[in-house]
């Protein structure tokens, strides 16, 4: 068991207020590994009455070259760390070991280190003809992070705050909360100044609306569900305080005709099902020509097959379990959607038998999809992907466009060379596609 029970406020561990805890649940075994306290309003209070008494006082006063020394024993002693975190989050969220040690355990670290050159390397002052702009720290930030993935997300809010000038409470997801306790014990052991990071742990109706109206915090990052989203936005607009929203995504990858579908199908395929499907800018909708979809069936579900399913402790395993219970009866229940309204089941579908234990969904693919059906349209967070028919490009690109979310998204198609030989426009060498010619003999032909 990882028992944290106090709170980390003004440089120290504090016993929280309220003295009731949260048990956080291994996704793969369904028992407690790990326990941190429930957060109130008035843990927040303290959280950010230290913060602004930080930024108000030393940390407002230091350079740019001490706080990128800050980041960079920052980035050293959560390096150390690296192995614990890896083990933390692949029990909370269900993460394989490889994926969580590169991707949510050392990718986030490097990134404290590289928050540290960019700041060296910013230009905090810029004449611009007869003015001079200034960047300074906005002062108090409350971050409000997500369980999929914990420490990436915090590090992706707190380092360029920190390096920026800023201070910070932090309250980590309820479901995956360790990592951040890790940091914080991180924090201590530097020595970072007292105030300059806080991380209380809670729930969202509680701890995340307490950051969001407190008025001694100046803006609030949130990445999370666009339901959380708003109601961070009206609590913080009711202050006039500036709101940063990060909001899920159903993102459409388009495979044109003459894309290479051996590579193309499978590409798609990872990058839909990295981290169990539980990615917000992971490609969900896979758009294919309506002659070729039989052909990117049979290749998706070829590569589908690779990535083994089981305990995120397993060195061969690609994919591990959701988690939590009600993510994945949400998942289950967006397949049987897909089902009633007529999208053909091709893999997947269900719980795997020969993993009774552990919050486990099959990896799942759809055929046939309508991109009016909840399945393309509904962000399922699981490892779910849709494959849509298209009738010509117009078309993709207006199937593509047709959603709600706009994070991310993917086109692949073989490059061409634009220019013939009897074109003398020499400065255009690389391929592109649909582009006019705007110089030499052949000005004004289109290219393709």
């Amino acid at each position: 068991m990882l028992v944290h029970d106090r709170l980390f406020v003004d440089g120290d561990w504090r016993t929280s207020s309220g003295g009731e805890a949260i048990d956080v649940v291994s996704s793969s075994t369904e028992q407690a590994i790990g326990r941190v306290p429930r957060g109130t309003a008035a843990d927040v209070d303290a959280a950010a009455t230290a913060a602004r008494r930080a930024f108000d006082g030393p940390w407002g006063a230091t350079g740019v070259e001490e706080r990128a020394a800050w980041l960079e024993k920052l980035g050293a002693a959560l390096q150390a760390r690296v192995p614990d975190i890896a083990q933390a989050i692949a029990h909370e969220v269900g993460t394989a070991i490889g994926y969580a040690t590169k991707v949510q355990a050392e990718f986030p670290v490097s990134m404290v280190g590289a928050n540290a050159r960019f700041l060296r390397e910013a230009r905090l002052e810029e004449t611009l003809g007869n003015s001079l702009v200034v960047k300074e720290p906005i002062g108090v930030v409350g971050c409000i992070t997500p369980w999929n993935y914990p420490l990436h997300q915090v590090v992706c809010k707190i380092a360029p705050a920190l390096a920026a000038g800023c201070t910070v409470v932090l309250k980590p997801a309820e479901l995956a909360p360790l990592s951040a306790f890790l940091l914080a014990e991180a924090a201590r052991e530097i020595g970072l100044p007292a105030g300059v990071l806080n991380v209380v742990s809670g729930q969202g109706r509680v701890v995340g609306e307490a950051i969001a109206s407190h008025q001694a915090i100046d803006m609030v990052s949130f990445t999370g569900s666009q339901a959380a989203g708003s109601r961070v936005a009206a609590v913080a607009g009711a202050a006039i305080r500036k709101v940063c929203l990060e909001l899920g995504g159903k993102s459409a990858f388009v495979v044109l005709d003459d894309a290479p579908f051996e590579k193309a199908i499978p590409a798609g395929v990872n990058h839909c099902m990295q981290n169990s499907g539980q990615t917000c800018s992971a490609w969900t909708r896979m758009l294919v020509p309506r002659p070729r979809q039989a052909e990117a069936v049979e290749r998706a579900v070829a590569q589908l097959a690779k990535l083994t399913l089981g305990d995120p402790f397993e060195s061969t395993t690609r994919l591990g379990p959701l988690v939590s219970d009600a993510q994945r009866e949400s998942v289950l229940g967006y397949i049987a959607k897909g089902r009633a309204e007529g999208a053909r089941l091709v893999a997947g579908g269900g719980r795997p038998a020969a993993l009774p234990t552990g919050f486990y969904v099959e990896p799942t693919i759809f055929a046939d999809v309508d991109n009016a059906m909840a399945i393309a349209q509904e962000e399922i967070f699981g490892p779910v992907l849709a494959i849509i028919p298209y009738d010509s490009e117009a078309d993709a690109v207006r199937l593509a466009n047709d959603s709600p979310y706009g994070l991310s998204g993917g086109v692949w198609v073989t490059p061409r060379a634009c220019w013939p030989s009897a074109c003398s426009c020499s400065s255009f060498a690389s391929c592109c596609r649909w582009r006019r010619c705007r110089r030499g003999a052949n000005a004004g032909s289109v290219w393709r």
